[in-house]
C-alpha cells in the first residue's frame, strides 16, 4: 500500500481517507458513510486502527488526536499497598487497557492516580454521580498540583486533567473525545448501559481503565466492558484483603414474622398478579419478565389491578411494621456505634427519619445538606443515618461500622456495595452488616440470591 492514510476527527468519529475505498474498507472498523460520502470509524477504533497501520508499515498522518505526552508528577508521598501496585503493573503490561476489580475501601482512587502518572497523557475521569465527581475533583486536585477541570453540575471547564459524570460525558462526547489519551471509568459497571456506552464508543483514548468493586450486572451486559474498556486484568475480593487493608467484619441475617392478616394479604396479592402473568404466558422471573409485566399492566383494567397487587405484596414484605420494631431494638443495642440504615425506597427512609429522629439521605437531598450530614456522621454529631440507595457506592463513610439492611434488591452487586460502605479501614474497627428479612415472603429468595458472593460465605 503506497498511499498515505489520513486520520481526522468529526464529532466522536474518525474520518479515514487517502486511499481507494476498497483499501479503506479493509482497515479495521472502517465503513463508508453514505450520507457524507466519507469513510468513518468509531472513536474507540483509533487504537486498533493505528496499531494495524504501524504493523503493516503503512504511512499515515494523524490529525485526529489533540493530545500529547503530558507528565503528571504525583505530589502524594506514600507507598502503594501491594494490591494497588500489582493492579497498575498488570494493567500496564496488558497495554494500559482493562478493568480492575477491588473491594470498596481498598484504594481504587489511588490506583487511578498511579495509572494517570504512568500513562502521562491528558486524562478524563468519568464518574456516575455529581457527588462522586466532586469527591474525585478534590482528590485529584490534592494528588496533582495542576488545575482540574469539571464537566457537569453546571461546569464546562475542560482541562488536561478533568473530572465528569457519565451523563455529561455522553452528552458532550464530541467536544472531548479527541482531547484525552486516557479515560478512567469509575464504577465501571455503569458503563454498559445503552446511553453510557456512547462515551466509551466515541472516545479515541488508547489508554483506558475501569474501576469497580462489582462488575457483574443483572442484565449480564458486563461482557461489554471488554469492548468498551478492555479485559478484566486484576481482581481481589473482600475476603482476600480483610484484616490488613479492610476492616474485619461479620454478617447476620434476622427474620421478622408477618402478622396473620399481613400474611393473608401478602399471599392474596401475590396469587393475584402471578395468575395474571400466568394467563399471559410469562413469568416475572424470566428474561425481561418485569418489563413485560409493566407493559401488559398498562393495557387493561385487569392489568392495572394486577400491578397494584404486585406493589402491595412488595410493600408488605419490604416495609413490614415488625421491621421497624426490630430496628428500634437494634438501634438501642448499637447506640454507641455509627449506623447506616439501608432501605429500598424513599418512603421508608422518611418514615424512619421521622420516627427515630435520624437524618435521611436520598436522591432528593441537596448537595450541601448531604455534605453536612456526612460530616456530622464522621465527627459523631450524628450516630445514625438512613438512606435508600444513594450511599450504595462511591461515597466514603469510614466512620460507619454497623449497617442495617431493611430492604433492597436481590442483586449481589448492591449487597456487596452496602457491605463495602462499612469496610473502610479505621483503627481496629470491626464491621457488622445486619440483614432484616420478612419470613415467608419473596424476600427470603432475594436474600439468598444476593448473598451468593464469597464475602458472605
Amino acid at each position: 500500500m503506497s498511499e498515505t492514510i489520513r486520520l481526522g476527527y468529526h464529532e466522536g468519529t474518525l474520518l479515514v481517507s487517502g486511499a481507494a475505498p476498497s483499501v479503506l474498507e479493509a482497515l479495521p472498523g472502517v465503513w463508508p458513510d453514505p450520507r457524507t460520502k466519507e469513510h468513518r470509524a468509531e472513536g474507540r477504533a483509533y487504537r486498533p486502527l493505528v496499531e494495524h497501520l504501524r504493523a503493516q508499515g503503512t504511512a499515515y498522518t494523524d490529525e485526529a488526536r489533540q493530545w500529547g505526552v503530558t507528565p503528571w508528577p504525583l505530589r502524594i508521598s506514600r507507598d502503594p499497598f501491594p494490591h494497588q501496585r500489582e493492579a497498575v503493573e498488570i494493567w500496564w503490561k496488558q497495554g494500559g487497557r482493562g478493568v480492575v476489580v477491588l473491594p470498596t475501601g481498598t484504594g481504587k482512587t489511588f490506583v487511578a492516580m498511579l495509572a494517570i502518572q504512568r500513562v502521562g497523557r491528558p486524562t478524563l475521569v468519568v464518574t456516575p454521580t455529581i457527588d462522586l465527581m466532586t469527591q474525585w475533583y478534590r482528590e485529584v486536585g490534592v494528588a496533582f498540583d495542576v488545575p482540574v477541570g469539571l464537566l457537569g453540575g453546571g461546569y464546562h471547564d475542560l482541562q488536561p486533567l478533568t473530572v465528569t459524570t457519565y451523563d455529561s460525558a455522553r452528552i458532550h462526547v464530541e467536544k472531548w473525545a479527541n482531547r484525552y489519551g486516557f479515560v478512567v471509568f469509575d464504577e465501571a459497571h455503569h458503563l454498559p448501559s445503552a446511553s453510557n456506552a456512547a462515551a466509551a464508543i466515541g472516545a479515541l483514548a488508547p489508554f483506558r481503565l475501569g474501576l469497580t468493586a462489582t462488575p457483574e450486572r443483572a442484565d449480564g451486559q458486563e461482557v461489554m466492558l471488554d469492548h468498551l474498556i478492555g479485559p478484566l486484568v486484576y481482581r481481589r475480593e473482600i475476603t482476600e484483603l480483610t484484616g490488613q487493608f479492610l476492616a474485619s467484619y461479620r454478617t447476620e441475617r434476622l427474620y421478622v414474622e408477618l402478622t396473620p392478616d399481613e400474611a393473608a394479604a401478602y399471599q392474596q396479592a401475590r396469587d393475584h398478579y402471578r395468575q395474571f402473568c400466568s394467563e399471559r404466558g410469562f413469568s416475572l422471573g424470566g428474561a425481561n419478565g418485569l418489563r413485560r409485566f409493566i407493559m401488559e399492566s398498562t393495557r387493561s383494567r385487569e392489568g392495572r389491578a394486577a400491578f397494584e397487587s404486585f406493589q402491595l405484596q412488595r410493600k408488605i414484605a419490604l416495609a413490614a411494621p415488625a421491621k421497624l420494631h426490630l430496628l428500634e431494638q437494634l438501634l438501642d443495642i448499637h447506640r454507641q456505634n455509627r449506623v447506616i440504615i439501608f432501605t429500598h425506597d424513599n418512603a421508608t427512609v422518611y418514615e424512619i427519619s421521622r420516627r427515630f429522629l435520624v437524618p435521611a439521605i436520598t436522591h432528593q437531598t441537596k448537595t450541601k445538606e448531604r455534605k453536612h450530614i456526612l460530616d456530622g456522621f464522621l465527627t459523631g454529631e450524628y450516630t445514625t443515618v438512613v438512606t435508600s440507595r444513594v450511599l450504595n457506592e462511591g461515597v466514603d463513610v469510614p466512620a460507619a461500622n454497623v449497617g442495617i439492611v431493611l430492604s433492597g434488591t436481590s442483586t449481589v452487586a448492591e449487597h456487596v456495595q452496602r457491605l463495602g460502605r462499612l469496610l473502610r479501614k479505621q483503627g481496629e474497627k470491626q464491621a457488622l452488616l445486619i440483614e432484616v428479612v420478612s419470613r415467608g415472603t419473596v424476600e427470603e429468595y432475594s436474600s439468598a440470591r444476593r448473598r451468593q458472593h464469597e464475602a458472605y460465605q
